[in-house]
């Protein structure tokens, strides 16, 4: 009663807030819809089996932050062909193929942003990172894998014909910028409205069907994927900021969902979060701290690990 009580109450705050900067369109905010959606790759068969890997993988989902002037939602995707399940996902101690419990993390430096130079995007990544490894209530150890230029990474992209890789490389992979045409193939002219987007790869059995070694009713993750949007102008500490999108695909990284009830202003078209967070849907600004909201989420799945 008390989380309802809250919830109410901030919607309260805020509806009462927009009503004194805004007057009667206000009144016209309408909640966004952000229910999943379903969808198949182009290219159609989304398994496979990296060499020398114990088992194949596929991919479970995609979730993306869009911009908030373009009146969109982040969204999250399912795909068929192990999304209609809608199963919770995450990592589990004893099965990461680095032989360790502890999360790594790798930036490809191969994509680089056309807007800043390789130094200042993957420093701006590796401070967002760093930022959700230093929460203190978990120790999932996450640690930073050198980056090597002749290390080609993606799943996802070299599945969707961007080049890449099957091979996995770290637990978090920040796999650079691609083209506004990798986006588009996640929604109808996503180039122009998604900045980012974070894949989850699960392990699979021999038929496809996704594994839960520790019985907990979630899909075991492989790895997740990062790319960035190269259609936008991208920036260090301006609009858009990369550290900001980078702590929020991060986030995804580390097994956390979108937060937030989003609302369109019909009069002037803006979106509104309640509350306002990191891993809110839509980018709404530099955020390079950490919340409240986004410290519990973390530490809901992370205060545990390695004995969960």
């Amino acid at each position: 009663m008390m989380k309802i009580q809250q919830t109410i109450g901030s919607l309260a705050l805020l509806l009462v807030a927009l009503g004194c900067e805004q007057g009667e369109d206000a009144a016209q905010l309408k909640r966004i819809d952000d229910s999943p959606l379903y969808m198949d790759f182009p290219a159609g068969a989304t398994a496979r089996q990296s060499a020398g890997a114990a088992r194949p993988y596929s991919v479970l989902k995609a979730e993306y932050l869009t911009s908030a002037e373009s009146g969109q939602l982040g969204r999250t995707i399912y795909f068929r062909n192990v999304g209609n399940k809608q199963l919770d996902d995450d990592f589990v101690p004893g099965l990461s193929l680095d032989g360790t419990n502890d999360i790594s993390f790798y930036i490809d430096e191969r994509r680089p942003s056309g807007d800043v130079s390789v130094s200042i995007s993957s420093a701006a990544i590796t401070r967002a990172m760093n930022t959700w490894a230093g929460v203190t209530c978990s120790e999932p150890g996450i640690y930073q894998v050198p980056s090597n230029k002749r290390i080609s990474t993606g799943f996802v992209s070299a599945l969707l014909g961007f080049g890449g890789s099957y091979d996995y490389v770290a637990d978090v992979v920040h796999s650079g910028w691609l083209p506004g045409g990798f986006f588009d193939l996640l929604g109808e002219k996503g180039s122009t409205y998604i900045l980012g987007v974070t894949f989850t790869l699960i392990f699979t059995d021999d038929s496809g069907n996704p594994t839960d070694a520790d019985n907990n009713g979630k899909a075991d993750v492989a790895w997740r994927e990062v790319y960035f949007n190269d259609a936008f102008h991208w920036a260090d500490g301006a609009h858009y900021d990369i550290e900001t999108v980078a702590l929020h695909e991060s986030g995804h990284g580390l097994s956390q969902a979108h937060f937030g009830t989003a609302f369109a202003d019909a009069g002037t078209g803006d979106i509104h979060f309640s509350p306002r967070a990191v891993m809110n849907a839509a980018y709404s600004g530099i955020q390079t701290s950490i919340g409240e909201t986004d410290n519990a989420g973390h530490c809901s799945i992370w205060s545990n690990w390695d004995s969960n």
